[in-house]
C-alpha cells in the first residue's frame, strides 16, 4: 500500500470558518468579545502581579483564553501555574537549544506525527521503552516534551482543539520504573493537565504490563476525577486503541496506516522557518547561528532579535 500524502509544515493560517464556529460552540471564544477578554487577562496580571510574563502580546494571551474557554479568572490562574513551573524548575528551560534535542527523536522516544487524528488534534507519541535512562537522563524528556507542546502552541489549530497523548510502554523496565518518582509524577501532571496552557482531551497508555501498574500507583493521588476520565488503557488491544483514534490517523505499529515519523521532521523545520524560529526564540529558546539557514538568520537579526 502506497503511502499516504501528508504535510509536515506547521498550520499558520488564521482558522478556517468552521473551527471559528468550534471555538465558539466548544471554547466559548466570541469574535465580538474576544479582544474583551484578551484586555481583561492582561489588567489582571498587572493588577494582581502574581507572574512576570515575558510576553504580553494579544496572541500570547490568547493561548491561555483558550485553554481554559475564555474563562478569564482560569486563564489567568493556568498563567500563574506555568511560570511557577518554569520557576520551580529552571534548568528544563533555561539555556535549552532545541537542536539539541536529536537523540530523543533519533530514538523515537517521543514523536509528533505530520498527520492528525480523526477530529483534527495533535498527536504525541512516547515509546519509553526505546528510552535508556543510563543515556539520556529524564530531565532530557521533559526538555524534548516541554518544547514539543510548545511548538504546537504555534498552532492556532491546536490552541483549539488541543491534543491527544499516546504512551506505548512496550518494553517498559525496572529500570524505567524507578525513575518515576512521586516528583517526576508530580511534573508530568502539571505538564500535561494544570501548568500548560493546552488541551489534553486523552491519553491513551497501550502495551502495558505489571510494571506500569506499580507506576500508576504513584499517579493515582495526583489524578482528580477528571483527569481519571480522560486515561484510557488498552493493554495489548490495537482494536480498543481504534474505539477512540481511528486507524487511518495511527501507524502501521498500532494497526494503522501510517509509516513512523521522526521527532527530527519537527526540528528539520526549525531551520527554513522564520515564523517558526522567531515564536520559539520569543518563547526563551536558542540557536546557533550555523544551526539554521542564512536567510532565517537574515530576517531574525533584520528583526534584532537575538539567537541566543
Amino acid at each position: 500500500m502506497p503511502t499516504p500524502e501528508c504535510n509536515v509544515d506547521f498550520d499558520l493560517g488564521e482558522p478556517p470558518p468552521e473551527l471559528q464556529e468550534y471555538a465558539r460552540l466548544q471554547c466559548g471564544e466570541d469574535p465580538n468579545t474576544r479582544l474583551q477578554a484578551i484586555y481583561e487577562l492582561r489588567d489582571m496580571i498587572y493588577e494582581r502581579g502574581e507572574c512576570t510574563p515575558h510576553r504580553m502580546d494579544d496572541e500570547y494571551l490568547l493561548r491561555f483564553l483558550r485553554a481554559r474557554n475564555f474563562i478569564v479568572q482560569r486563564a489567568h490562574r493556568l498563567m500563574v501555574n506555568y511560570y511557577q513551573f518554569k520557576e520551580e524548575n529552571p534548568e528544563l528551560f533555561e539555556n535549552v537549544y532545541p537542536l539539541d534535542l536529536r537523540k530523543i527523536g533519533d530514538l523515537n522516544i517521543i514523536a509528533v506525527p505530520p498527520y492528525r487524528d480523526q477530529h483534527g488534534r495533535r498527536l504525541l507519541f512516547f515509546r519509553l521503552g526505546c528510552w535508556d535512562p543510563k543515556e539520556i537522563a529524564v530531565e532530557e524528556l521533559f526538555k524534548g516534551t516541554i518544547f514539543t507542546l510548545e511548538m504546537g502552541l504555534i498552532e492556532q489549530r491546536t490552541q483549539i482543539l488541543g491534543g491527544v497523548a499516546l504512551f506505548d510502554l512496550e518494553d517498559l523496565g525496572m529500570q524505567h520504573a524507578w525513575q518515576v518518582t512521586p516528583s517526576v509524577a508530580s511534573k508530568i501532571i502539571k505538564l500535561l493537565v494544570s501548568s500548560f496552557p493546552t488541551k489534553t482531551h486523552a491519553i491513551h497508555i497501550i502495551n502495558h504490563s505489571w510494571i506500569f501498574d506499580k507506576i500508576y500507583n504513584i499517579f493515582k493521588p495526583l489524578l482528580t476525577s477528571e483527569m481519571k476520565s480522560k486515561i484510557y488503557f488498552h493493554g495489548y488491544d490495537n482494536t480498543s486503541l481504534h474505539k477512540h483514534i481511528h486507524p487511518d490517523h495511527l501507524p502501521e505499529r498500532y494497526g494503522g496506516i501510517w509509516p513512523e515519523y521522526p521527532y527530527t521532521v519537527w526540528l528539520e523545520s526549525l531551520k527554513t522557518n522564520f515564523a517558526v524560529a522567531k515564536d520559539i526564540i520569543a518563547t526563551g529558546y536558542k540557536f546557533r547561528e550555523e544551526e539554521i539557514c542564512p536567510e532565517v538568520v537574515r530576517r531574525l537579526k533584520n528583526d534584532g532579535i537575538n539567537l541566543s
